[in-house]
């Protein structure tokens, strides 16, 4: 009988995890309602500001107006949310974990949201200004480029999750190396295919210029260098038989 018990006792600890998830979502989501508007026409900043003289913004959709900022703000929310989000499943699966994969965990999940943020802030301040003043300039003669509201809200959305996905590549690299995937010698080995790897991800994510790619691709290899650097450090400290001794 405790099997089960202990098995539904998971379950509503689960349940009660994800409705707190979902409560600070919600919370977020009702505190930023009567911004919606500003904040899509923050969002909207860098189009804006290199729109055709003359040109503005328009709505396709009947209800598009009101649903795509209210959409903003709910996408918004979840990324706002994303640290409580992550403590809220760290804190479901970290009794199941030793004592030396919580200090490795720890740290990893903080780099992991840093970094998720710092990508979304690099597309938004680099890669958007970049983007929408690139993409007038090759909008064919007789064209007015005129951005549908909601279009514009979907390329932001695809745009921040990839390059804060992008900006994980050292925790990728950490966790390849500490679960024995790879190893960093491997790595550095490959460096050559990486760098091309990077640069043909920065060629599909961004502009069809090499400005906008090497602004993409750089930032990616670094990353993958640091996640190197730390793999080696957290691998020699892993292995380390004084830190081995002082666990037993």
């Amino acid at each position: 009988m405790s099997e089960p018990q202990t098995f539904v006792s998971h379950l509503i600890e689960l349940r009660s995890r994800l409705i707190k998830a979902v409560a600070a979502i919600l919370i977020i989501v009702i505190v930023q309602l009567p911004f919606a508007g500003e904040i899509y026409a923050l969002m909207a900043r860098p189009v804006m500001a290199y729109l055709p003289e003359g040109s503005s913004m328009i709505a396709t959709g009947v209800l598009s107006p009101f649903l795509t900022p209210f959409k903003m703000v709910f996408i918004l929310g979840i990324i706002i949310a994303m640290p409580f989000v992550l403590y809220q499943i760290w804190a479901f699966i970290a009794p199941g974990l030793y004592k030396s994969e919580k200090r490795i965990a720890r740290p990893l999940l903080v780099s992991s949201i840093f970094l998720f943020y710092l990508g979304c802030l690099f597309a938004y301040f680099v890669i958007f200004p970049i983007l929408f003043q690139f993409i007038p300039s090759i909008a064919p003669a007789g064209v007015n480029y005129m951005p549908d509201i909601n279009s514009y809200l979907d390329i932001v959305v695809r745009l921040f999750f990839a390059f804060g996905l992008a900006f994980e590549m050292p925790i990728a690299v950490i966790l390849m190396i500490l679960l024995g995937v790879t190893t960093p010698d491997k790595l550095a080995n490959n460096r050559p295919y990486v760098v091309v790897t990077v640069f043909v991800i920065g060629m599909l994510l961004t502009p069809p210029d090499i400005i906008s790619q090497t602004l993409m691709a750089i930032p990616m290899w670094l990353l993958f260098e640091i996640g190197i650097i730390m793999g080696r450090m957290l691998k020699k400290k892993k292995t380390d038989p004084e830190n081995t001794i002082a666990e037993e």
